[in-house]
This record gives structure tokens, C-alpha cells and sequence, in this order.
């Protein structure tokens, strides 16, 4: 039973919590930049009033274009499903591993663009081209990231990554460190944050998510955004219970997990305030100069390798 219920909070908790993560983002934001901001539970609003919209779709979408935000938003739950978010006992041989996740990761994008270019819109036709490109160049620091930690447990599942690196010593913590510094780098970039992208834009020469869904409206406009922001908090939620996993409950009692579930909140809300903190502190990046970002994460990721072997 008590698996079950596991289950059930893994499955329901990014979605749940996800628009307020991205609500104290912005609130976070806006109070260090002099404003007062909305209020944290204003994504909510936004996507309840979104959802009561009627859709304008174009003569020219094909089902790509329909069924994509319901691809995107169901990879977003199910990774949610392989993460470990308040447990490590919770075991799941078939999506647990960290390959999956980066390649569910990578499905959602690939629809996304293609959703993108399927309208013919010009600025959809760029948005897609710009996000395929600091996709692909995001994907080997990403994956170089996972893989130290998972040289470090000599495993590849995720709850068993994060049970080993809770136990490393001080001194073996360096590389884990710097593999963090190069996940954090691919957390900004595939969540469309600064400097890679700005979340809030409607400057259409500078847009890339903004792009690829500015033929979307309604209820698939909705959906949409709901599954960036899980996006988001699952990116900071493998920062957080991977490479900081102290606090992570090892069983499945009910006090262990409401312990773990309280410290999961802390630490997300301290990524979120490093997030707003970032993009109060530096402009955004033009686009030629990403690359050279992305190529820094992948090198300091290799470095943390490097340290391992």
C-alpha cells in the first residue's frame, strides 16, 4: 500500500507543484529588480483561464501539430515517474535509468519543434531550427554530467545514483561538484532560461520556446506551458536529489517521506532563487555565443570524469 502511495505522489507532484515553482521564479525576480511581481499562484490562474479558451487552429496543422502538447506534457509526468523525488526505495527497473531520462527529454523537444515548423510559420520555422541547435549542444553536457555521477555509484539507475552519492566523503565530492556546474548550465539552457533564452519575451526576433507555440492557443496552448513548467522542476529536481540528495528518505515510512517531501520544497525553492538570481544579474546571450557556453559545460563535465578515472 505504502508503495502505491509512492507512487501516486511521484506521479501527481511535478504537475502540482511545477506552476508554482515557476510563479516564485518570477515573484523572486521581480522583487530583485525593485518590482513587486505577481503572486507565486499566478501560473495557476493563467492556465485554468487558458483552459476555458476556445483553440484557433490553422487549415494547415497536421496531427503533429494536435497531438504534440499531449506528448510533451505525458513525458513530463512519466519522467516525474523516473526521478527519485522524496525516496530512494522506491526502485523502477524500466524508466529509472538516466539514459531514459535524457532520451524522454529529447522526444519531448524533437515533437516540440516539429509542432513548430508544422503551421509553416516563419517564426515557428527559426524557433524550431534555434532550439534543435542548443538542444543538440546541450544534450553532451547533460549526459556527461549523469554519466560522472553514475561512475561515481557504478550505476546507472537513479535512485541507486542518488543512495551512493549520500554517502560519499568530503573529499570525494569534488567531481561531484563540478558535474553539477555543468548540469546547471544544461538546466538553464533546456529550461529556456537567461542567458540562453528569455522566458518572457515577445520580441520576435529573439524568441526560441516562444516561437515554436506562437500558433497555439486555448486548451493545447495550456497544456503547453503546464509541461514547461514541469520541465522546469524536474530539471531542478534531478539537480537537487541527485547531485545534493542528502535528505532523501531511504524507506518508505510515512514520516520519513513527509520529512523528505518538506526538505524537497527547501531545495527547490533555494534552485529557484538561484534561477531569479541569474537572470536579474546578466543579459541575455546572442545567439552565436550560446555555443560557447554550452561547449563549457560539456568540458567541465568531462574535467569531473576526468577527476573519477
Amino acid at each position: 500500500m505504502r508503495t502505491f502511495v509512492l507512487w501516486i505522489i511521484q506521479l501527481l507532484l511535478i504537475p502540482l507543484l511545477s506552476p508554482f515553482f515557476i510563479g516564485v521564479t518570477r515573484k523572486m525576480k521581480a522583487q530583485l529588480q525593485n518590482r513587486k511581481g505577481a503572486s507565486p499562484f499566478q501560473p495557476y490562474r493563467d492556465l485554468i483561464k487558458l483552459l476555458r479558451k476556445d483553440e484557433i487552429i490553422s487549415r494547415d496543422a497536421s496531427w503533429v501539430f494536435r497531438f504534440t502538447p499531449h506528448l510533451v506534457f505525458a513525458t513530463t509526468v512519466l519522467i516525474g515517474a523516473c526521478i527519485p523525488l522524496v525516496s530512494t526505495a522506491l526502485t523502477n527497473p524500466f524508466t529509472g535509468d538516466f539514459l531514459t531520462v535524457i532520451y524522454l527529454i529529447a522526444l519531448g523537444t524533437f515533437f516540440l519543434a516539429l509542432a513548430g515548423m508544422d503551421t509553416g510559420s516563419a517564426f515557428g520555422g527559426f524557433g524550431s531550427s534555434r532550439e534543435m541547435m542548443v538542444a543538440a549542444l546541450t544534450e553532451g553536457g547533460l549526459l556527461m554530467s549523469l554519466l560522472t555521477l553514475a561512475l561515481v555509484s557504478r550505476t546507472t539507475h537513479l535512485s541507486a545514483m542518488a543512495a551512493a552519492v549520500s554517502s560519499l566523503s568530503f573529499y570525494e565530492l569534488p567531481p561531484v561538484l563540478l558535474a553539477f556546474a555543468g548540469f546547471f548550465i544544461a538546466l538553464l539552457a533546456e529550461t529556456c532560461r537567461y542567458p540562453f533564452d528569455n522566458p518572457a519575451t515577445h520580441l520576435e526576433l529573439t524568441m526560441i520556446h516562444e516561437a515554436m507555440i506562437l500558433e497555439y492557443s486555448g486548451k493545447r496552448l495550456a497544456i503547453i506551458e503546464w509541461a514547461a513548467a514541469n520541465k522546469y522542476l524536474l530539471f531542478i529536481a534531478l539537480g537537487a536529489n541527485l547531485f545534493f540528495p542528502w535528505g532523501l528518505a531511504d524507506s518508505l515510512a510515512a514520516g520519513d517521506i513527509l520529512g523528505s517531501l518538506l526538505l524537497f520544497i527547501v531545495k527547490c525553492l533555494l534552485f529557484s532563487a538561484a534561477v531569479a538570481l541569474i537572470e536579474s544579474s546578466i543579459a541575455k546571450f546572442r545567439i552565436f555565443r550560446l555555443p560557447d557556453l554550452l561547449f563549457t559545460s560539456f568540458i567541465i563535465s568531462m574535467i569531473a570524469i576526468g577527476l573519477i578515472v
